[in-house]
């Protein structure tokens, strides 16, 4: 007989017991709330100290102060102003004053902008800023299936960071080892974007930036040989889910029904949500970030150099709404709720520290811009005097 095995147990019962009454621990208040027919299982348990902090974090500020639309516009009084040109100048700067202090509360306008001068996209943040503001403008305008009219500002992501603290990016790390480790197919490793599980780790990449299928489950019970996915796509999957529960701080019962997770009639209305808000995630990331990485630094690029990129959290940071669901866009109709130009710079020929100004190659107006001459510059390509710039 090994006589071990009873003293591990009883060692092991011991800790078990120690690490639940010990000092310092203490089981969080829970608070459950039951979402669908009673015995299928549907309830949403939540952490209330936790819920309590995500309330604090996600407080919405208010606007500077209420801009008069009346008066001169932007684009008449400022140079290089390529987006936001038809504002009024009370809108313009006040715009600009909730951006510095969405994205830049510390560093101030000059994390945009060289002070000598304001007008030049010398400084790369500016010219990603402008970007930024198209895209935000976009998933507003064409993304209401998502966002609905809550909207989204640049406060929504940034909330006061230059960089918001929710990103994703190609991991590969740690390396494999070789010879039979060499390849682990993205697996047995703690996957940052996939709820630090040991799932693959960057099924991101498969669904946030490519299109790859998402649906693996099947209709029958037996295989058919109609559905041809296997258990590494319902892994990859499942790492997609991982990152879409922990970046809304809800579990699967938010959007499936537990009794019958595939089918559409009987799922909640969130489903159909997230079924947009992936989409439009993959929008973001391959209309808007992929193009800029010409102009991000290393320090703004994953280890694999590709940047920084969307998901889920960016945006939700925790909680199910952003920002609870209290819109900010309100404040900002005329900046960010409807379109300005959409046309696009191109990024390959940006200098950083030199690039004076980056226009795309019609500007608002769709004026061509002839070949060799950069607009707001004289005839010897030099940059025009100017008063103060924008985007």
């Amino acid at each position: 007989m090994k006589l071990w095995i009873p003293f591990a147990v009883s060692a092991g019962t011991l800790l078990t017991i120690a690490s639940f009454v010990g000092a310092g621990w203490d089981a969080p208040p829970v608070e459950t709330e039951q979402i669908g027919y009673r015995g299928t299982g549907m309830y949403i348990h939540k952490d209330i100290e936790k819920e309590e902090a995500l309330r604090a974090a996600n407080i919405v500020p208010p606007a500077p102060w209420e801009a008069d639309p009346s008066g001169d516009r932007a684009g008449d009084i400022y140079e290089n102003v390529q987006i936001l040109g038809d504002l009024s100048d009370d809108q313009f700067n006040q715009f600009m004053a909730s951006i510095t202090e969405w994205v830049s509360p510390e560093q101030g306008c000059n994390y945009c902008h060289n002070p000598e001068n304001l007008a030049s996209d010398e400084v790369y943040t500016k010219v990603v800023s402008r970007r930024m503001i198209q895209m935000t403008q976009a998933i507003n305008v064409d993304w209401k299936a998502h966002v609905g009219e809550t909207g989204a500002t640049c406060y929504t992501c940034h909330r006061g960071q230059p960089v918001p603290a929710e990103y994703w990016f190609s991991d590969l790390e740690p390396k494999p080892a070789g010879n039979m480790t060499q390849n682990r197919d993205g697996q047995n490793v703690v996957a940052q974007f996939a709820g630090n599980s040991s799932l693959p780790q960057n099924a991101l990449m498969d669904y946030l930036l490519n299109d790859m299928p998402i649906r693996v489950h099947s209709n029958t019970a037996l295989p058919t040989g109609t559905n041809l996915a296997g258990t590494k796509e319902t892994e990859n999957t499942w790492s997609l889910m991982m990152h879409m529960s922990e970046s809304l701080g809800a579990n699967c019962l938010t959007c499936h029904n537990s009794r019958a997770f595939n089918d559409w009639d009987q799922s909640p209305p969130q489903r159909v949500t997230a079924w947009h808000g992936i989409r439009m995630t993959r929008d973001i990331n391959v209309s808007y970030m992929v193009g800029l990485t010409p102009v991000f630094p290393a320090n703004r690029k994953g280890p694999e150099g590709d940047v920084f990129k969307v998901g889920c959290a960016t945006c939700h940071n925790g909680v199910q709404k952003p920002l609870h669901g209290v819109s900010m866009l309100q404040d900002y109709l005329d900046s960010l709720a409807k379109k300005g130009p959409t046309e696009v710079p191109d990024y390959s020929t940006y200098e950083p520290g030199v690039t004076q100004i980056m226009a795309p190659q019609t500007l608002g107006s769709m004026t061509p811009i002839p070949s060799g001459v950069m607009p707001n510059t004289d005839v010897a390509g030099l940059p025009k005097a100017v008063g103060t710039a924008g985007n």
